[in-house]
């Protein structure tokens, strides 16, 4: 019997040989499927004709990475290879192929080969697929590994990052510092994999936090963070007081004040701090330490200091010298010098501003409100709206000095003229229904004198 089966393998194997053209476009199959161990998978063949119209002969091999057959198969039946334990099994009528349990050694890469002869046709026609299948195990939290552990100073020293996990298969590797993808540089570089990371030489840019993240294609984890720190400086040197005044590198104080300088730098660990003073004979170490304390009766005139900054672990040094100068600033003049010059510029624009304001007010009240203008505003109104709208007309007795003349219009009344002495009366005034009195009022230029004369 085990005879038969392998004459028809080799029977069709033969027939693949001498097979009269190939076409892939009967049937589709993906190129790469990603599986978790322990899962199942189904390679699935989608054909794109009537299976039931045709007849076709087929077999599934594993190629790689050692060749194995797994079974041969028609449109009506299947001949599996008995000598695998976990075998395949394969779908008819379309030739799918279903894995049951996936396991480590599934991993590999696979090949379909179809004949398929179409009704009316003697011809038959190849297709040949492949795909690969991956068998991943879930990544575990990986691990940061330093080396050297000790301390490590820049421009002397080099890391070496190593990122491990216990389990997982077809892991890669990628590298954060301080949450930021770190690439290849002329000072980083990586392993093939990812999982190492070199950096030569050291540099205090260098440190931070480092995480490492490891992935396959079914899963993804961060390590913990690992703190790098390295040896650097010292850097930036300078020396500050809060007293006096500070031009470039001259220290202005009043006599009498107690002083206190501080010699600052960017280092690690902190730098070791040595004053010194210079004079035309030579030098003169004062005080070691960050602190430098100038007593009022020691305060010299135009003396040189220097301070020396020294790291003990990088053995690098830097020194900035300075000048005091002791004269009379007032007290707290330095300070507002300093700190109050700032403030000036902001002074000034505001009461340049008010000042501005208070004139643009005081033209325009003076446009609006300006004596001269107020008068000939007066005299150029009507006579009937300089005095008034309810004025009786015998408020100023002067004001009816004249000549009277009466004009009447011709009426009932056989008179043409009235005597004033009869107008004086108000019931004769009152009885002159039809006539019309035209006043006309003669005011003498002078009435003054006139009433003398």
């Amino acid at each position: 019997m085990e005879c038969v089966r392998v004459t028809m393998v080799l029977l069709i194997c033969f027939l693949f040989l001498i097979v009269a053209g190939t076409d892939s476009e009967y049937i589709s199959l993906r190129s790469t499927q990603h599986g978790k161990i322990g899962d199942s998978m189904l390679l699935r063949v989608e054909t794109h004709f009537d299976v039931q119209d045709v007849t076709f002969q087929g077999t599934w091999c594993k190629t790689k990475p050692i060749y194995t057959h797994l079974v041969t198969f028609t449109e009506t039946r299947d001949i599996p290879n008995l000598r695998l334990k976990n075998n395949p099994m394969l779908i008819l009528p379309n030739g799918s192929l279903y894995f049951e349990h996936l396991e480590e050694d599934t991993q590999g890469e696979y090949e379909l080969q179809l004949n398929i002869i179409f009704p009316g046709s003697s011809d038959i026609v190849n297709v040949t697929k492949t795909v690969t299948i991956t068998v991943s195990v879930p990544v575990s939290i990986p691990i940061i590994s330093k080396t050297p552990d000790s301390e490590i100073v820049e421009d002397r020293d080099n890391v070496t990052l190593t990122c491990s996990v216990e389990h997982g298969t077809n892991v890669q590797f990628k590298w954060l510092k301080n949450n930021m993808l770190i690439g290849p540089s002329d000072r980083h570089t990586f392993s093939q994999d990812n999982r190492t990371l070199f950096i030569n030489p050291v540099k205090k840019e260098d440190i931070g936090q480092y995480i490492c993240e490891a992935q396959n294609y079914i899963s993804k984890i961060q390590s913990k963070q690992a703190d790098l720190s390295v040896f650097y400086g010292p850097y930036n040197l300078a020396v500050n007081s809060d007293q006096g005044l500070k031009i470039g590198g001259v220290f202005t104080v009043n006599p009498g004040d107690l002083v206190f300088f501080e010699c600052i730098a960017d280092s690690n660990p902190p730098n070791t701090c040595v004053w010194i003073s210079t004079t035309k004979n030579g030098t003169e170490v004062l005080k070691t330490g960050p602190r430098f304390e100038v007593k009022p009766y020691e305060l010299p005139q135009g003396k040189e200091f220097l301070c020396r900054a020294f790291n003990s672990v990088t053995k690098k040094h830097d020194e900035t010298k300075f000048t005091l100068v002791v004269a009379s600033l007032g007290t707290g003049k330095a300070k507002y010098i300093q700190e109050g010059s700032v403030l000036s510029p902001l002074t000034f624009i505001t009461v340049f501003s008010a000042i501005i304001i208070v004139c643009m007010m005081f033209v325009l009240l003076r446009k609006s409100c300006h004596p001269k203008r107020m008068i000939k505003t007066i005299y150029r109104r009507p006579m009937t709206e300089q005095r008034g709208l309810h004025r009786s007309g015998h408020e100023d007795a002067a004001e009816d000095f004249g000549i009277y003349e009466f004009v009447s219009v011709p009426g009932k009344m056989d008179s043409t003229q009235a005597s004033c002495r009869s107008l004086a009366r108000l019931d004769s005034v009152r009885d002159l229904h039809t006539t019309i009195y035209d006043v006309i009022r003669h005011v003498p230029e002078t009435p003054t004198l006139s009433l003398l004369k």
